[in-house]
């Protein structure tokens, strides 16, 4: 299918031939008949997008500053290769757009196959030939209304909860600052609330069109201009000012802010709509005390995940005007005539086109406020037949343990030839640190790639020279030409993958966790039992890395009896990491505390016996003691509140008048005696992933024993899981 789309990192912008997303559980799958262009939002983006690399850091220093925390604890190579990895890929572009039900998935039967809807989302309602929409996303569109026009909604619904913002009644008077397509908008919300408008904008003809939907009057943002609605609102409020100030503007100039402050009245609201420059003057906002209020998008359940993709809604009592309901009440609005949107249409264009058209309206060419792109409603029989594979891919998913249990229970076996290994998920970590050690590596053939967006499975296809990809992990699971997988995604979905990928009879690679739960991990070991397949291996790369591997073997082969302390400084999530829904994808530990666990139960060579652990105030911070089968004991200090540029990792180890220390795989020291020795590693640190992947393909192509244990990766799994347990118990657990 057609999407379009940007590399970030050149400013490249491209009509893409992408696999068609597959079918989830709580949305529908959408094919687009319109899709809105943000003559504001998306030009900015594609603008940014060809600004060179110090324009991109000026244009987000807030990452800036992320970079140059990931320089002092990870070093200068590793924080690039992270940055690139990040600019070299695709972004989409598209948040609005009217289409039709493709597909139901489970949980969104309130949909209908052939049913027209409008959908929101700059993650799902993009410009692309088919999207999966979540249903808090999605909102029919009844009968009689231009499918053209409903694919404003999303840009309606901003427009909405801007002037829901502002709570303007009956009777006032409101400024709206920027007219571009939502300003346009807000004017006719306005007005049909019965609210008496003014605008300003540089562009004269969006003033004339203001004023045409109901403005009193509108003119340019220069002194003037100012002056003349300053006036205008003077005779309509007997002196007073507006009520109600919305900026809609984007920009570098503070002018809409200090424009806001000469028209609002004494305690006015002012709501900023748009991204614009907001250093207000203080004397001028004190003296009228003004309100100054933001509008957070489409209203709310914006940016909450539970929301927008778990589909629980926030009860109407409490929050009477959600995104959804501020979407349908648009449509609502279209439906009964009282918005005038075909004025606003100023182009619509065929979607192969869109390259020309967004050129063109970054260089002024293209005058006006609303454009869409169309696509074609194409019923050929080969378009037919991509769409139905699609379909049937998605559908198997819920038919995957009846799929699987009819497959052979085949044993992987070596043979000859590259090993062909195919990724389900080709995220960050995999697109950073896996799939660069294997991109062109001699005996290895990247054959098949699934990721959940479409855009994701095509970055990986192009980047690091998959065959195939696709959007469905059970076209990789039931590809029977591969000889290994890895499951690379959330951990949530990490222990069913893995069991359905063994019962294929493959060798299995997956990160950490391999399970968050006693269940989950007896259901693997019961899938290894029945199967007779062990090919298995977890992501504890550490245990590979060479500093740690050269440490040890100068320390010592064995130290039974000794002690442990490892520090570790994990820091704080970002407020949109996965991460943190611990419901889905459990505690923070529980998906890193494995790496320490098993980097100390391969240093001491055995398994760890008994977890007693404690947290903070912070539940997060924790203490995790833990005693191994041969007497050593350690400590484990997990935090995520301390300073940034604090070193992650710090392993000390002593046992017999030897001490040894990890510095963040940057320095080793170990004292023996009266002597030090220290080693030091002054170019990229390597936590061993490398050497990690070569141990697990040589044992898949030679047919030799996984490189950790299957009882050494069980029982890290359970003493990480103890963890929690010990946190509710309050005593020591045994593992």
């Amino acid at each position: 299918m057609k999407q379009v789309a940007q590399n970030y990192r050149s400013g490249e912008l491209s009509v893409l031939d992408v696999p068609p997303p597959a079918a989830r559980p709580g949305g529908v799958l959408v094919r687009s008949l319109f899709s809105l262009i943000s003559t504001g939002t998306e030009v900015m983006k594609v603008k940014e997008a060809r600004l060179s690399l110090a324009g991109k850091a000026r244009a987000r220093p807030e990452q800036v500053r992320q970079v140059v925390d990931t320089v002092t604890q990870q070093g200068p190579m590793a924080a690039y290769k992270k940055v690139m990895t990040k600019l070299d890929a695709y972004t989409p572009l598209g948040y609005s757009l009217c289409g039709v039900v493709e597909q139901v998935g489970a949980g969104a039967e309130e949909f209908s196959v052939g049913q027209l809807v409008a959908c929101a989302g700059n993650e799902h309602a993009l410009h692309a030939e088919v999207n999966w929409v979540p249903t808090n996303l999605c909102v029919p569109v009844p009968g009689g209304v231009d499918p053209k026009l409903a694919a404003f909604a999303t840009v309606g619904a901003i427009a909405m909860q801007g002037v829901r913002r502002c709570e303007a009644q009956l009777g006032d008077t409101a400024c709206v600052i920027g007219l571009g397509l939502v300003g346009q908008l807000a004017v006719q919300l306005l007005v049909a609330a019965g609210v008496r408008v003014v605008g300003l904008d540089i562009v004269e003809d969006r003033c004339k069109m203001a004023e045409r939907a109901g403005a009193m009057g509108c003119a340019s943002p220069e002194p003037e201009g100012v002056e003349h609605v300053a006036k205008l609102l003077s005779d309509a409020t007997n002196g007073l000012g507006a009520d109600h100030i919305l900026i809609v503007a984007g920009g570098t100039s503070n002018g809409p802010v200090e424009a806001a402050a000469r028209l609002a009245r004494d305690r006015a609201t002012v709501v900023d709509i748009g991204k614009t420059r907001l250093d207000l003057p203080w004397n001028a906002y004190y003296d009228k005390e003004l309100d100054v209020r933001f509008s957070r998008s489409y209203g709310p359940g914006r940016y909450d995940d539970r929301y927008e993709l778990e589909g629980i809604d926030y009860p109407a009592g409490y929050v009477r005007w959600t995104e959804r309901r501020n979407l349908a009440c648009f449509i609502d609005l279209l439906a009964r005539g009282q918005l005038d949107v075909e004025s606003l249409v100023s182009g619509t264009f065929a979607v192969e086109r869109a390259v020309e058209v967004y050129d063109r309206l970054s260089s002024g060419e293209l005058h006006g406020v609303g454009f869409l792109f169309e696509y074609p409603a194409d019923t050929s029989e080969e378009s037919t037949k991509t769409l139905a594979d699609s379909r049937h891919t998605a559908t198997r998913r819920t038919d995957a343990d009846t799929a699987t249990e009819d497959a052979p229970r085949r044993r992987p076996r070596p043979g000859s030839g590259p090993v062909r290994v195919g990724f389900i998920g080709a995220g960050n970590y995999a697109s950073s640190m896996l799939l660069p050690h294997l991109a062109g590596k001699e005996g290895v053939e990247l054959h098949h790639v699934a990721t959940n967006r479409s855009l994701g499975a095509l970055d990986a296809k192009r980047r690091f020279g998959f065959v195939e990809a696709s959007t469905d992990a059970e076209a990789v699971l039931s590809d029977e030409s591969l000889d290994a997988i890895f499951v690379v995604t959330r951990h949530h979905s990490h222990a069913d993958l893995t069991c359905r990928a063994l019962r294929a009879g493959k060798a299995v690679f997956v990160e950490k966790p391999l399970a968050l739960s006693q269940e989950q991990l007896a259901q693997v070991m019961d899938t290894v039992n029945e199967t007779g397949n062990d090919r298995l291996m977890v992501g504890f790369n550490r245990r590979f890395a060479p500093m740690l591997v050269e440490m040890k073997a100068r320390f010592a082969a064995r130290s039974p009896g000794s002690v442990a302390r490892y520090s570790v400084n994990a820091g704080q999530l970002g407020s949109k990491s996965w991460y943190g829904d611990e419901k889905l994808e459990g505690s923070r530990f529980a998906g890193e505390g494995g790496h320490f666990i098993d980097t100390l139960a391969w240093w001491f060579d055995a398994v760890p016996t008994e977890v007693y652990s404690m947290a903070s105030k912070d539940p997060h911070d924790i203490q995790v003691n833990l005693r191994f089968s041969d007497g050593s004991v350690a400590v484990i200090s997990y935090v995520t509140n301390g300073n940034p540029r604090y070193p992650k990792e710090i392993l000390d180890v002593a046992v017999a008048g030897r001490t040894a220390r990890l510095d963040n795989f940057r320095r080793s020291t170990i004292w023996s005696g009266r002597r030090k020795k220290v080693a030091r590693v002054f170019g990229a640190v390597d936590k061993g992933q490398a050497a990690q992947l070569e141990a697990f393909l040589g044992s898949v192509r030679s047919g030799a024993p996984m490189p950790i244990s299957l009882d050494s990766l069980a029982a890290t799994t359970r003493a990480t899981l103890a963890v929690a347990t010990s946190q509710s118990s309050g005593k020591p657990e045994p593992v």
